[in-house]
């Protein structure tokens, strides 16, 4: 099976321009190929993780991606399924979230030359002239198409401001720069970016002739990759000192039992032949299948070592087990705890609840145990010395986190 079936057999491949063009490059290695990354925040998420995986996978396939971190569409924010405008961020701040971007991306992604680069639109968007955009690129461009596009419909219920209005033209004219100046010929993104793909597709075509070389794929990336990238506590987040090796172990762990294959197909790296043996697995194997997908996803995102601990602490800890080695940690400072600090105030200061209230309800509820005896006293207080032997916080099933007092 050549790579542009095997990405369909995925499951992800969801629209495509020029089917027949696109898959001749995509199984003769001849994409040079681009995704683009907002720096929104200083990690990528679970929401880009399908983005890095297909880059890969078409890497290995010998075809060339070409990484865009918008340094220049970060200044306005895209409005795609937004139904309030982003936070305008500094300069300073998006130039540190690209920076963190490229780290994190080189566990995927191998760059050098002849393989992967980065390119940043800061570098050709924030220098140029408004009135000349306007004549060059705005003229090819019908309000009433844009106006009818899908990225634009949420916004426009609460108000669309014309700052974002741009957003699309942006876009397009990063496949346009980058076509004209690395060769670019297939740009990649989620289903919510598929008006936005097209105007770069047809940007191209009208400025460059109807036989201009530039195409548009879009996958399950962010519809999916967003939905799996949100749990209670907010995104599960690449970066170990947002979310620990054993969190996101266990996040995968903890996927519904119906898209366990699903996920394995999109992200992982095991062949189709292998998924296929593990899905005619009995119903009463589910648990070891997640295990295989957690296990899977955490060693490619953190390593074998890593992916080692998480699962030897998971099975311990939901065994019953006493390894906590390797449990998320929070230390807490004398000033936080003082002579003794309240359930409700420790499982704040563990991020474990996003309110008091909340948590007051969890309590009540006997969804809290601490050191393995349930507490159903919203008003439970521990002292320091308590803390200074560490106190192992359970919440529901699933969540096990340590405090201790440093």
């Amino acid at each position: 099976m050549q790579i542009y079936e095997e990405l369909q057999a995925r499951g992800l491949i969801a629209q495509v321009t020029d089917e027949a063009e696109i898959r001749e490059l995509i199984n003769n290695g001849g994409a040079r190929f681009y995704i683009g990354f907002d720096p929104t925040a200083d990690s990528l998420h679970v929401g880009h993780f399908m983005a890095l995986c297909l880059m890969k996978r078409l890497q290995m396939a010998g075809n060339k991606p070409v990484v865009l971190v918008g340094g220049g569409t970060g200044m306005i924010g895209d409005p795609s399924g937004r139904t309030d405008m982003r936070q305008m961020m500094t300069p300073e701040t998006i130039q540190h979230n690209c920076d963190c971007f490229k780290v994190q991306m080189e566990r995927f992604i191998e760059f050098g030359e002849d393989k992967a680069i980065m390119v940043n639109n800061g570098d050709w968007l924030l220098d140029l002239n408004y009135i000349e955009l306007l004549r060059e690129v705005g003229a090819h461009f019908s309000v009433n198409n844009m106006l009818r596009a899908e990225c634009y419909k949420q916004r426009m219920e609460k108000g669309l401001s014309f700052f974002e209005f741009n957003y699309m033209i942006m876009q397009a004219y990063d496949f346009y720069y980058l076509h004209q100046k690395y060769g670019v010929n297939m740009q990649f993104g989620g289903n919510d970016q598929w008006s936005n793909m097209l105007a770069g597709t047809e940007l191209i075509r009208r400025k460059l002739g109807e036989d201009s070389y530039a195409m548009t794929i879009t996958l399950l990336l962010n519809s999916e990759g967003n939905k799996m990238g949100k749990t209670a506590k907010g995104a599960v987040w690449l970066d170990p000192k947002k979310t620990s090796p054993y969190e996101f172990y266990q996040y995968w762990r903890n996927v519904d039992d119906a898209d366990v294959i699903k996920c394995m197909k999109m992200l992982t790296f095991l062949t189709l032949e292998e998924i296929a043996e593990i899905e005619s697995w009995d119903d009463s194997r589910i648990n070891e299948k997640k295990e295989i997908l957690a296990y899977s996803l955490t060693e490619l995102v953190h390593g074998k070592e890593e992916a080692d601990k998480a699962q030897a602490t998971a099975k311990a800890l939901f065994a019953g087990g006493g390894d906590d080695a390797n449990m998320p940690t929070t230390e807490l400072t004398a000033e936080q705890v003082g002579a003794e600090i309240g359930l409700l105030d420790l499982m704040a200061a563990c991020k474990l609840i996003p309110s008091k209230s909340e948590g007051r309800r969890l309590v009540q509820q006997g969804g809290v145990s601490v050191n393995d005896e349930k507490v159903t006293d919203p008003a439970a207080t521990f002292t320091a010395e308590q803390l200074k032997e560490g106190l192992k916080i359970k919440k529901g099933k699933k969540v096990y986190h340590k405090a201790i007092l440093k």
